[in-house]
């Protein structure tokens, strides 16, 4: 494949690790700073990703929310919010989310090849579902989007997103925001779970940034000698 995209993983959490707590309703981790610094980190990507589970949960748009930002996008040739990804295992998908319905750039599906007719019937109309294997991985999504001229993608979740793509060794840069409380739940999702990273005691990752944005802490971790530090 032509070199990799660079990959950026994007996090909020609380003190005790959570990205959510066990509610129907969605636990805000940020503050209104913090989340115009994601927009703008949105605005210098080619792609945002976050997997069919968040989809689901959070309905998120995606979008650059900046006018200012997107005009610049325009400006240097490019549509107004990065490209849109979502990987899904089931196909189960509503062409009615945000994530399909607001913003008319490409949106991608990728999905193992036994659902892919299935993910078709739900949202071939609003994106575009790409056959990605079995099982989908992140380095099968990764060759893909590099064939498609990403040079930059952004993950923003959720947790299994980030534990498959930090497990795989295909993070360059990690952004970690800690939000000044504690959800105390273990029904809640945290940032990953188990698995074996490439970073332990004997290999740590490499802080390059920390700095506090209203009541957060974003602290930012190079992941690997492409961090543009």
């Amino acid at each position: 494949m032509t070199t990799r995209p660079y990959v950026l993983l994007s996090c909020a959490m609380s003190i005790d690790g959570y990205i959510d707590d066990a509610t129907t309703e969605r636990l805000l981790l940020s503050n209104d700073d913090d989340l115009d610094r994601v927009d703008a980190t949105r605005a210098g990507c080619d792609a945002i990703m976050v997997g069919a589970a968040t989809v689901r949960r959070d309905d998120p748009r995606l979008l650059v929310r900046s006018e200012r930002r997107r005009a610049e996008r325009v400006a240097r040739g490019l549509p107004p919010s990065p490209v849109k990804v979502t990987v899904t295992g089931s196909g189960d998908l509503d062409p009615t989310a945000r994530f399909f319905s607001l913003g008319d750039g490409l949106k991608l599906v990728y999905c193992p090849s036994g659902v892919v007719e299935k993910a078709r019937e739900q949202v071939g109309t609003v994106a575009t579902v790409v056959d990605a294997g079995e099982p989908v991985t992140p380095e099968a999504v990764v060759a893909d989007l590099a064939g498609r001229g990403i040079g930059q993608l952004m993950v923003e979740g959720g947790g299994t997103m980030h534990r498959q793509f930090l497990t795989a060794g295909l993070a360059d840069e990690l952004h970690l925001v800690v939000a000044p409380f504690f959800v105390g739940d273990g029904r809640a999702p945290r940032f990953v779970g188990e698995g074996r990273f490439p970073w332990h005691p004997g290999r740590r990752a490499r802080v390059v940034e920390v700095r506090q944005i209203g009541d957060v802490v974003l602290t930012r971790y190079a992941l690997s000698d492409r961090c543009r530090a």
